[in-house]
């Protein structure tokens, strides 16, 4: 008892600062003590675990464990897709998806009456897409329009489909066969492979007399072009969904678009714009394996300590930081996170992104303690005999972090 006191008082005759720095280091220790306590647990006997958790404020490491090991990210990989978009694109870049044609527009005299005259298209449309799943309803009544508002009423022509945009690859590389994703076509509507049918019901629908079928470009061969509309949508109104709904066709196309940029598009270019950020970050790109952009594939590997150097990038650049922050599911909120942590001081506190694949789990992103500080996390499960078994073990953690 009376060495409490003689320590109490020793404490509170310290100056405000090194008193600072002590209960800094009492909470170091004791969040440390408290994590490894929670990895002795049965199943690390059979399952394997990283963690790296790093203060924000204090520029320091506050816990590792294994936080090199090269693991598979799951969609916690969309954290380096839209880090690196971000960086290299900016949250205004804009996905293109564009009408156009060749030829001439003239008065038509089949479908003239003596109440309109109606003009026709002597040559052929094209629709070039820019992988867009955000082009919808609205995106393709100002294409229909395009051509109405001209007093088009039939194209004596074709139609083509121009696929030049990206590369042939329907899947991505390491997909499994019964993942069931959405076909990666550079031209979407509403999120589908359905965009030329959709695009002719459309015509029908303003009595335009069109060709009953449509071809496929993808060498991009199109002098020469006339446009007639172009609709885009940016970054940062792609990002929500992408990151809160762990969208992976969201995902696939903002990764395209980092080659795009340059050249055409493929996975591997745009994996080596990820390589790029990993340099610029002062890490070895060589050490890691990018196949995809949304963590579907099951050959990616990453390790939490460069995921935790991509959150503390983001949290240096006020600009990516304003647009990816708000993007992160909120624990008991919402996103893939909306059912967990509910009616804990995590609820409301942990802004982090989910990623889950058969025997694996993954969290990343950004807490705050209960003294203040700002910490940037991530952890990996391998190995686990469920997804549920590596989301408790993980909302434990972020509930210690958060005290």
């Amino acid at each position: 008892m009376l060495l409490r006191c003689v320590l109490a008082l020793a404490i509170l005759m310290m100056p405000i600062a090194l008193r600072s720095q002590t209960a800094t280091l009492q909470w170091g220790d004791t969040l440390r003590a408290t994590l490894d306590s929670l990895l002795d647990n049965p199943m690390f006997l059979r399952s394997q675990v990283a963690i790296q958790v790093y203060d924000l404020d204090g520029d320091s490491v506050v816990y590792d464990h294994g936080s090199r090991q090269l693991m598979r990210p799951a969609s916690v990989m969309k954290v380096l897709t839209a880090t690196t978009a971000l960086n290299e694109l900016g949250a205004d870049y804009p996905f293109r998806t564009t009408l156009a044609y060749n030829g001439i527009i003239e008065p038509d005299t089949l479908m003239s009456d003596s109440l309109h005259e109606w003009q026709v298209l002597r040559g052929d449309i094209y629709i070039k897409g820019g992988f867009d799943p955000l082009f919808g309803e609205d995106d393709m009544r100002a294409f229909v329009q395009s051509l109405t508002e001209r007093g088009i009423r039939r194209i004596d022509g074709r139609v083509f489909a121009d696929l030049s945009f990206k590369d042939t690859l329907k899947w991505g590389e390491g997909w499994c066969w019964d993942d069931k994703e959405a076909t990666l076509t550079p031209l979407l509507y509403k999120a589908k492979d359905m965009f030329m049918p959709r695009f002719l019901q459309a015509l029908d629908g303003d009595s335009v007399v069109h060709p009953t079928g449509y071809g496929r470009i993808t060498n991009g061969n199109t002098a020469n072009l006339t446009v007639l509309c172009e609709r885009t949508h940016t970054v940062e109104q792609m990002l929500t969904h992408m990151m809160k709904e762990s969208d992976n066709l969201y995902a696939e196309s903002l990764f395209y678009q980092l080659s795009a940029a340059r050249q055409k598009a493929t996975a591997r270019l745009s994996a080596e714009r990820e390589y790029a950020l990993m340099r610029q970050l002062g890490l070895n790109p060589d050490a890691y394996t990018v196949a995809d952009g949304s963590g579907l594939s099951l050959y990616n590997y990453l390790t939490p300590q460069l995921v935790v150097r991509l959150l503390r990038h983001v949290w240096s650049r006020p600009d990516i930081l304003a647009i990816l922050y708000p993007s992160l599911p909120v624990a008991g909120i919402d996103g893939t996170l909306k059912k967990r942590m509910k009616g804990t001081q995590a609820e409301g506190n942990i802004h982090a992104k989910t990623g889950t694949l058969r025997k694996v789990s993954t969290l990343a992103g950004y807490a705050t303690a209960g003294n203040g500080k700002h910490l940037a996390f991530c952890i990996f499960n391998q190995g686990i005999l469920n997804s549920q078994e590596g989301r408790d073990f993980q909302d434990v953690i972020c509930q210690e972090l958060v005290k």
